[in-house]
């Protein structure tokens, strides 16, 4: 076998490493011979290998345990650097937090501020609630002891915004009532009316609910007051002429030519040819012209299917597609149309449905000043749809 023959040759050539070697000595004219056999010479070589051996593994378990040393010890310098860092993070962490905390308290303190006078003598002397959630957070999380608070806060506050929003809503549903006006009908056309654009979801992932429902009942609230209080805005109870007598009512009367009995749909203002005539209400135009027996007439489209009607104008100075504020010009009185002499004819319809225009000019004062506090807030410019 070749592995054999291999380990026989290295054998050999290892007895020929320690052969018996024999040493001459001269001493004081004597010879003397010194024999050192090749089992010596094995055993002195091998002892010395162990030696070397040995040496040679306490150095490298030496030489193990400072490389383990020093590897503990870069670890530990590690650790602590991770652990000052941090430290340095979490100190950083509190700093901005404080920092946050301080600029949402000025804030909150500046929009209780700015929302006291409307939040009104209804709410104004309600007691502090006081929020057990913002409680168990500052006892558990003790950082955030101060956002819980103004947690607090704004709970309060939405509580009370809910509380003035319901009142104000109240009022304006009154209000439309009292002029034969359904105020669900009113509210409910404007809700979902002018609103569009893409779908962007406002948070990214799984869909997320605000915890707290007074949040979701507060927005309600406002949704529908706005709703309510622009379609009372809207409502024409302004006179249409700038000056003039009532020479005509709603309902039954006889007819100027013929004299028979028939259904005026509108009110009859006399008053001298080129008298200004005046939208009752902010709308848009949607008729300007000859319109058969009506004569010269505009149109206006108000709000919730609401349009005034004023005929036999003698011109009118708007067009089409026009946005006209309340009180605003829109044409001059005049007698064109089936007309005996200058005057005004001016209706109020609800979905083509003609409605006794004296319930929106006759309003008692607490509707018409609730119709101002609305249209405080949708003046000409803002009640554009």
């Amino acid at each position: 076998m070749p592995i054999l023959n291999k380990l026989a040759d290295y054998r050999n050539r290892l007895a020929g490493w320690f052969v018996d070697r024999e040493f001459f000595m001269r001493s004081n004219g004597q010879i003397r011979f010194i024999k050192i056999s090749g089992q010596l010479q094995r055993r002195v070589a091998g002892g010395f290998a162990v030696v070397v051996g040995l040496w040679l593994m306490v150095t490298a378990g030496m030489a193990v345990n400072q490389i383990s040393i020093s590897f503990e010890r870069m670890t530990l310098v590690q650790k602590e650097a991770k652990v000052q860092s941090a430290a340095q993070r979490v100190s950083a962490y509190r700093d901005s937090i404080d920092e946050v905390t301080n600029d949402l308290k000025r804030r909150q303190d500046m929009l209780e501020s700015m929302t006291a006078p409307l939040l009104g003598k209804e709410t104004a002397n309600d007691a502090p609630v006081k929020n057990e959630t913002a409680k168990k957070i500052s006892a558990a999380i003790p950082e955030a002891a101060a956002l819980a608070e103004i947690e607090g806060r704004q709970i309060i506050f939405a509580e009370r915004m809910t509380k003035m929003a319901k009142a104000r809503t109240a009022r304006a549903e009154i209000a439309i009532r009292q002029f034969g006006l359904n105020p669900d009908a009113m509210a409910g056309s404007h809700l979902r009316s002018g609103l569009g654009g893409p779908f962007i979801p406002f948070f990214s992932g799984p869909p997320k609910k605000i915890s707290d429902p007074r949040f979701d009942r507060l927005a309600d609230a406002i949704e529908r007051m706005n709703a309510l209080e622009n379609a009372l805005a809207r409502v024409p109870t302004s006179m249409p002429a700038a000056a003039g007598l009532r020479s005509s009512g709603y309902g039954y009367r006889r007819d100027p030519f013929t004299g028979a009995g028939a259904m005026h749909s509108g009110i009859d203002f006399k008053a001298p040819l080129g008298t200004a005539i005046l939208a009752a209400a902010g709308g848009k135009v949607t008729y300007a012209g000859y319109q058969g027996g009506y004569g010269k007439t505009v149109e206006v489209t108000h709000a919730n299917g609401l349009i005034t009607r004023y005929a036999h104008l003698s011109d009118y100075s708007v067009s089409l597609g026009e946005w006209v504020g309340r009180g605003i010009q829109i044409g001059r009185m005049g007698s064109t149309g089936r007309s005996t002499g200058s005057h005004l004819h001016f209706e109020v319809r609800l979905n083509s449905r003609a409605m006794n225009p004296l319930k929106f000019l006759e309003a008692n004062s607490n509707v018409l000043k609730s119709q101002t506090l609305a249209g405080a807030k949708y003046s000409t410019s803002a009640e554009r749809p």
